[in-house]
């Protein structure tokens, strides 16, 4: 994936941290421009600042969210509290509801502060089916469950880690206060 070209590298760091539980990194000490790189959940975001962008960036009208736009798709287990933190931050944003064979997957998109598309959604909810039988397919981990395995118990693998982070990405990582 490309860097995400952006106004003000600092104030995106906070959002991507405040709004999505990412964690500031160390970059290479041999670049020698403006950027960040942010990582959790398996996932790597790499911003780099172009400040040629606010020339760019005439119209100060928010532009519509659009959720047939490009946008990054994240996982939650709960979108309702997904749409309770954007409301109590002040954020636009849309909700959509998807169905399949009487499955129901809830949507919530929203902007970056340069604009980028984020969607937080229960999209698990639909089984994955490959296409492609040349495709090999990761099977996706047992669910945690609190009541079987204490939390203290020093032998869990990464893969389970994982696991346990993203379905517990929207209470959290997303930086709840109640």
């Amino acid at each position: 994936m490309s860097p995400l070209l952006v106004k003000d590298v600092w104030n995106s760091v906070r959002f991507y941290e405040d709004v999505l539980g990412f964690c500031l990194v160390k970059r290479p000490s041999s670049f020698n421009f403006h950027g960040a790189w942010l990582y959790n959940y398996g996932i790597g975001i790499h911003l780099l600042e172009n400040k040629a962008m606010e020339d760019l960036d005439v119209n100060d009208e928010q532009r519509p969210i659009n959720p047939k736009d490009n946008h990054i798709s994240f996982q939650c287990t709960d979108v309702d509290l997904v749409k309770k933190m954007l409301e109590e931050m002040g954020m636009r944003y849309v909700t959509a509801v998807v169905e399949e064979e009487g499955i129901k997957v809830d949507q919530v998109f929203f902007h970056d502060p340069d604009g980028y598309m984020i969607e937080m959604c229960n999209c698990d909810n639909i089984p994955i089916v490959a296409i492609s039988s040349s495709c090999s397919l990761k099977p996706k981990f047992v669910t945690y469950n609190k009541n079987i395995m204490p939390i203290d118990t020093p032998n869990y693998s990464c893969g389970f880690m994982e696991t346990l982070m993203m379905e517990n990405l929207s209470t959290d990582m997303l930086n709840f206060s109640f």
